[in-house]
């Protein structure tokens, strides 16, 4: 097969071994005594909701999801809102609000299902008193750009928030909480997915003060007194109000690795997944993997070739130039460089939500041509990476991968094929 074809039918099995309509239904627990109450936040929030409605055989006594613009399925008895994502809105507070409504007086013979999945900490930005949405938003684009892994970000979201943290399942007491998650962090820590608006929180506000003082993030007095006072203190693992709740992972990026290393090994190739929870600096990441995949073409070592060595999790970009970030081009353009037009060796990497940081696109596609082909545009790549222009160099070159909205997240994949 075609190795940009082989690498395509890799990423789209990827993706669809994480779609809830066939990951979900099997996670369902027996209907409760009591109501039954569906919420939920994240990229794949409504698709979660349609599958949900589709294996459920009880009734719904209410249910309200919120996703990104552009993700909502049409539901028949759970209200699906959107809201803005990765920088929050008004549409996401109001929807936050809404559902911590949603959830109070319930008994404990009621049952509140919680369907989580990533983006869920953008979409669920209700603020706490003294903390304002603008403030957040500034917030959130600091974190953005500096570099910070996910679950740092996540630790500073968590003290500032009125449902994350456990403050949603807190809220449901004394009814039963069962979260269906899509994990998109490495790791799947709980308490990062979505920032764990039903699981307790083992970090504190200090923590999430000393992320923000080690990336030198200026935060407005009302943020920093927060933090320093520990009125943002969330809820801890062992408070009482957790006792009924419940955690299950429905999908998580192995396994999405998995379903893409079995499209390779029935194309005769073998696959070897390196890890599903790499992170670090995009570029970094894509320099390391780019020598590795050079010693497996020119020695055979760790791994003789045909073979495609995939790998997942997180990596961030520190935007110092004037381009847009991404760490999935980010990592293909570094990659590219280490590279230099090594014949047999072809990559793709992309968000499995189909957005790549704040871009329509997912990834891109790298072949041994590639650097040859932008210096014929005049395009210098080391340039482009430099100015962190990695959605302008794959756009300008027509290799970038473009999904549209996939309807779930198991955050980054990355297919690296050596054919020999």
């Amino acid at each position: 097969m075609e190795p940009r074809k082989l690498l395509q039918q890799m990423f789209e099995a990827a993706v669809l071994s994480a779609r809830p309509e066939y990951c979900l239904a099997r996670h369902l627990p027996a209907p409760p005594k009591g109501r039954l109450v569906v919420v939920g936040a994240g990229k794949a929030s409504a698709a979660m909701a349609h599958a949900f409605e589709d294996a459920w055989s009880g009734e719904i006594s209410a249910g309200l999801v919120v996703t990104r613009y552009g993700y909502e399925v049409p539901c028949r008895y759970i209200e699906v809102v959107s809201a803005a994502h990765p920088v929050p809105d008004q549409a996401g507070c109001a929807a936050a609000a809404r559902m911590l409504e949603l959830v109070r007086g319930l008994s404990p013979e009621d049952l509140v299902i919680c369907l989580i999945s990533g983006g869920g900490s953008a979409l669920l930005p209700l603020p706490l008193p003294g903390v304002t949405l603008a403030h957040k938003q500034e917030l959130c684009r600091e974190l953005l750009r500096c570099g910070a892994g996910i679950s740092e970000i996540n630790c500073v979201r968590r003290h500032l928030s009125a449902i994350k943290g456990g403050r949603l399942a807190a809220a449901c007491h004394p009814a039963r909480v069962l979260t269906l998650a899509i994990s998109d962090v490495p790791g799947d820590d709980p308490a990062d997915i979505a920032s764990g608006p039903t699981v307790g929180d083992p970090t504190t506000c200090a923590d999430a003060l000393a992320i923000v003082d080690r990336y030198r993030i200026r935060l407005p007095d009302s943020l920093r007194a927060c933090l320093e006072s520990g009125r943002g203190e969330s809820v801890p693992p062992d408070d009482p109000r957790l006792g009924g709740a419940r955690f299950r992972l429905v999908a998580t990026p192995q396994a999405a690795l998995e379903a893409a290393a079995q499209v390779a090994q029935a194309n005769g190739i073998a696959a070897h997944i390196l890890s599903d929870r790499i992170e670090g600096e995009s570029r970094e990441v894509g320099k390391a993997l780019g020598a590795l995949a050079l010693q497996v073409a020119r020695r055979g070592q760790p791994f003789a070739a045909p073979c495609v060595l995939l790998s997942g999790g997180e990596t961030t970009v520190t935007v110092r130039g004037g381009g847009r970030g991404g760490p999935n081009v980010e990592f293909l353009l570094a990659l590219a460089l280490a590279l230099q037009g090594e014949k047999g060796i072809y990559a793709v990497a992309g968000d499995t939500d189909g957005v790549d940081g704040q871009e329509e696109t997912a990834g891109g596609f790298v072949s041994p041509d590639l650097l040859a082909r932008a210096w014929q545009l005049g395009i210098n790549p080391r340039q482009s990476l430099d100015d962190n222009d990695g959605h302008g160099f794959f756009a300008t070159l027509g290799e970038r991968l473009v999904t549209g909205p996939t309807l779930t997240n198991v955050n980054d994949f990355r297919a690296i094929l050596v054919t020999g």
